[in-house]
């Protein structure tokens, strides 16, 4: 389903053994709903429109900032959540050409760090993937994953 101009993926649901998915060069962003896809292990997403903004939403006149509170969540974290409950068998996934995968071919303010840590958020989220991109997951990465991912959220100082 790639260079179509998706916008919604509505009519997925009546392909439950689904196994693989390239939904590449669409206008698929953070609001992109899945069905359940028991079967499905590998998803690709490159050039989409996936951020990793924040997502704030309003309630009683105020903005609420608690990560605590679920209030506040970064858009590719909300995104990734979501995945992990309809695909648990995914094991490849791909984003990149979206400003949610920071790599230096998209964005020259980033670096392999920043790409990194991506990586280790990503892996910390969807912890049975084996592949993120165009890399194998390694031990190492999976252990940092592990212990430091839920920190490594990639966000630009205000």
């Amino acid at each position: 389903v790639a260079f179509v101009v998706c916008r919604s993926l509505e009519g997925l649901k009546t392909f439950s053994y689904l196994e693989e998915l390239i939904l590449d060069n669409n206008l698929l962003g953070n609001d992109l709903l899945l069905p359940r896809l028991p079967h499905l292990h590998t998803l690709t997403l490159n050039k989409n429109q996936i951020s990793f903004q924040r997502n704030t939403c309003k309630m009683s006149n105020e903005f609420y900032v608690s990560a605590k509170l679920k209030y506040v969540k970064y858009k590719l974290e909300t995104l990734l959540d979501h995945l992990a409950e309809v695909v648990p068998s995914l094991q490849y996934l791909s984003l990149l050409g979206n400003t949610a995968c920071p790599n230096e071919l998209v964005c020259k303010e980033k670096d392999e760090d920043d790409y990194q840590r991506y990586r280790y958020f990503v892996l910390h989220k969807l912890k049975n993937l084996k592949f993120l991109d165009t890399r194998k997951v390694t031990r190492r990465e999976r252990e940092e994953a592990l212990v430091r991912g839920a920190f490594m959220k990639v966000v630009k100082p205000k």
